[in-house]
């Protein structure tokens, strides 16, 4: 993970072709598979318009019954390689910030860079390090290794 004060860049390799990882990030019904902050949390609800302009809206739900909903705007879609969109918690401090997915072809399979910006402290960065991490192992995990 690189950081500076307020952005983040987080690199995972999975073994599968990128257009698979990347409709794994586009699929509602996938991405209510995977998307959670730890590998005991849920995804209750994962709302997609994919094109640019379009909205999306995830939520994820701790064992708890905690439920943390974030939403934005698709501002550039180019599958397979490149997702970026605006990111702003519901319940959150009303930061908007900016979240760049890149799927970039390794041999057999695919690398995922995401570099999130414009956080609006050094504790949410480390938050959404966290986040991220988890929701990467997610994927590999539920969706790609299954």
């Amino acid at each position: 993970m690189t950081e500076t004060a307020t952005a983040l860049r987080l690199e995972r390799g999975y073994a599968a072709a990128p257009e698979r990882v990347f409709d794994a990030w586009t699929n509602p019904e996938v991405l209510r598979r995977w998307w959670a902050a730890g590998p005991d949390w849920e995804c209750p609800e994962a709302d997609v318009d994919l094109r640019v302009g379009g909205r999306y809206r995830l939520a994820m739900r701790t064992p708890a019954g905690e439920t943390h909903v974030v939403g934005g705007e698709y501002t550039e879609i180019e599958r397979p390689g490149r997702l970026v969109y605006t990111w702003a918690w519901e319940d959150g401090d009303g930061t908007e910030s900016q979240v760049t997915v890149e799927f970039r072809a390794d041999g057999d399979g695919t690398t995922v860079v995401i570099t999130h910006a414009g956080l609006s402290s050094e504790e949410s960065r480390d938050q959404h390090a966290h986040g991220w991490a988890a929701c990467l192992d997610n994927l590999g995990r539920r969706v790609l290794e299954a």
